[in-house]
């Protein structure tokens, strides 16, 4: 099968394209023939050899066809998505013509969106909900303020808040991207220069909880943006990961603010926060009716991974991006 191997860990040059073996799926295990997968901020850490050793092949989601199931639940030509499951790191990524996946990784899908489509949308969507809905507990009319809100899963985010029906403030680094956020229902856009507290209207209560995929640069500013008894929920480290220096509790987690965090690269499917909880069929079906803009904002060929990569980390795409493999 034909691969994309990260031949040395650095910048995205370090992809290439090669020969594999064909994998064979074990007993617990899908074997799928990609058609397409999502492109996502952990496959460029992984690139670059930021969470250490990790596996030959990156990817850690796909869309395509089931090619062989040995516990049977899943007939031959199923389409599917795939999540995580060690994708990536501890095994085999996406990035080829065919991956094995845990089972409980693997989802089937009935959907007539296009492949590019359904691969938009498994790791982003599946990560926004747990944030949104599993740690933060978002329910309809309250107020969440979404960190980095034009990534690709800050978008998600939005997206979900807003079908929802709770109010969105999004932050964005640069202001020609706030147009984007209000289309895509934020009630307020704020430019984040990593201070926000005291910026943030606490009128109708205050921010009842934060979506923060900056990270630790300014986790102690998202603490201070949420109201008394609100919820934060860290997701990502965009703004690098420099560890939080000295963090003291008493002095910078305020009385009754709850403070939780979500890795999905390193949970989604297991036991504890099975991908079975994540309603995906009514997402698609909300994609499928528009109610959802998840459709990717770039498409790339197999063969044009380095510049898939090089456009991600610029953070020229405004969106997620996805790669047809054929």
């Amino acid at each position: 099968m034909k691969a994309i191997v990260i031949s040395a860990y650095g910048g995205p040059e370090m992809l290439h394209i090669t020969d594999l073996p064909d994998p064979v799926p074990a007993q617990g295990e899908v074997l799928i023939r990609v058609k397409a997968f999502g492109l996502n901020h952990a496959e460029a850490y992984m690139r670059a050899g930021a969470w250490g050793e990790v596996a030959a092949v990156p990817g850690i989601e796909c869309a395509g066809l089931v090619e062989a199931d040995p516990s049977g639940r899943l007939d031959t030509g199923t389409p599917v998505v795939a999540i995580l499951g060690g994708m990536g790191r501890t095994r085999n990524g996406s990035y080829a013509e065919l991956v094995t996946v845990p089972a409980t990784n693997v989802a089937a899908v009935s959907s007539s969106l296009g492949w590019a489509e359904l691969a938009a949308v498994p790791e982003v969507y599946a990560t926004a909900w747990n944030g949104l809905f599993g740690n933060l507990g978002l329910r309809p009319g309250e107020r969440v303020l979404v960190r980095a809100a034009t990534s690709s899963l800050g978008q998600a985010a939005v997206n979900l808040a807003v079908a929802h029906g709770a109010k969105v403030v999004a932050t964005t680094r640069n202001p020609a991207h706030a147009p984007l956020l209000k289309d895509l229902g934020a009630e307020e856009v704020l430019i984040d220069d990593g201070r926000l507290a005291g910026r943030v209207d606490r009128g109708d209560g205050g921010v009842d909880a934060v979506f923060d995929l900056v990270g630790n640069s300014v986790l102690r500013d998202s603490l201070a943006v949420v109201r008394p008894r609100g919820r934060v929920c860290q997701l990502g480290f965009l703004g690098g990961f420099e560890p939080v220096r000295d963090f003291d509790p008493i002095a910078d987690l305020p009385s009754g603010v709850q403070l939780s965090f979500f890795g999905s690269a390193f949970v989604l499917g297991s036991a504890d926060f099975p991908l079975a909880d994540v309603p995906l069929a009514a997402i698609y079906a909300q994609v499928e009716s528009g109610v959802l803009p998840a459709g990717p904002a770039r498409t790339f060929r197999f063969d044009e991974i380095v510049e898939a990569h090089r456009v991600m980390e610029a953070g020229e795409a405004l969106g997620k991006m996805a790669v047809l493999v054929d």
